[in-house]
């Protein structure tokens, strides 16, 4: 089993090795994706959250966190983690309930998150999802400190995920509320404009035209939700993550263009403004993430945050060999968050 020390102010070269017969980025994103995390979570707990009043106009919109509570009379002193899931995933995505079940057993409070419109949720939102919603981050993590007086959150995010929670921490800047202690990112999406164009490489259509598809059907069902509000028309045509970004997230999500939503969601940003302590775990042989070298340097230069990059790994797996003899079940990426964790709580 692998391990890892922690430091700021570099970029560490992590003694990850790959899981046998996984040695390249496609193979490692695609059992990543697949492969599933042995589940011994109790019941969860639902709890709809408010992100965004009811206005004159529109019905306030709410997401769906599914949690897990460590008994009342220690949760508030628990280490809470917060997860995001990434672009057309859910609470139940692997990973995510990987993280949880390491979490848990851990003795933390667990709460995973899904971001508007997913989960099947799409009715309890008259808004889509997008890349640039940190504040609802904010606003479940706030809702559940003031709920349970919880003492330290993390905030984890993978890939779109990722970029939501880091954009957030760059957004708290100075004023951090007390109670978030670590934020993590995995193979986060903090650069969207050279990302987007990577997924658009033939290498990489597979993972597209699955994005895409996925999107296309669920803003066709938010069209039938709120006939008033979408035009499922505007689907005509859209054959790539750009186009939708382009003819779908900019109209209704008011940007100019899917330029224009590149830059302003991007947490690349504000990531020099992050002072909490952050992880960003990120794979060279990732298949489509990009990230921009003016970022690399803004986070290399933050003292908060410590950047850990693998030569391989792969998009969210970073699938290492298990060993039965130990128990370690090769989840390299889940194992270093949940030390990293608790090295802050």
């Amino acid at each position: 089993m692998s391990t890892t020390t922690f430091a700021t102010d570099t970029v560490l070269t992590a003694d990850f090795q790959p899981r046998r017969y996984l040695r390249n980025g496609h193979l490692q994103t695609i059992f990543g994706n697949y492969l599933p995390r042995a589940n011994s979570l109790p019941a969860p707990e639902a709890q709809l959250v408010e992100v965004s009043p009811a206005t004159d106009y529109q019905i306030s919109s709410q997401v769906l966190c599914h949690c897990h509570w460590q008994p009342e009379d220690v949760r508030a002193t628990r280490p809470t983690a917060i997860i995001v899931h990434g672009l057309e995933g859910s609470s139940n995505s692997q990973y995510v309930i990987g993280n949880a079940n390491k979490l848990w057993h851990a003795g933390c409070n667990v709460v995973r998150m899904n971001m508007r419109n997913c989960g099947g949720t799409e009715a309890l939102a008259p808004t889509l999802y997008h890349s640039g919603l940190s504040g609802d981050v904010d606003a479940v993590m706030r809702f559940f400190v003031e709920l349970h007086h919880l003492q330290s959150i993390t905030l984890i995010g993978y890939s779109m995920g990722g970029n939501l929670v880091l954009k957030l921490a760059g957004e708290l800047g100075k004023n951090p509320p007390p109670e978030l202690h670590a934020v993590i990112g995995v193979s986060p999406v903090i650069d969207l404009a050279p990302s987007s164009a990577a997924l658009h490489l033939w290498q990489n259509r597979v993972y597209e035209k699955k994005f895409v598809r996925a999107m296309l059907r669920r803003f066709r069902r938010k069209a039938s939700l709120f006939p008033r509000a979408f035009d499922p028309n505007r689907a005509t045509g859209v054959s790539s993550l750009r186009d939708f970004d382009e003819h779908i997230i900019s109209l209704y999500a008011g940007f100019a263009n899917a330029d224009d939503y590149y830059h302003r969601v991007a947490a690349a940003r504000v990531i020099d403004q992050i002072t909490v302590p952050t992880l960003i775990l990120n794979s060279l042989d990732d298949p489509f993430i990009r990230i921009a070298p003016d970022t690399r340097d803004k986070i290399v230069a933050n003292p908060n945050i410590t950047f850990l990059e693998t030569a391989q790994g792969g998009h969210c797996a970073f699938l290492a060999q298990p060993d039965p003899t130990t128990g370690y079940d090769g989840y390299w990426a889940e194992h270093t968050l949940l030390r990293f964790i608790l090295a802050n709580a």
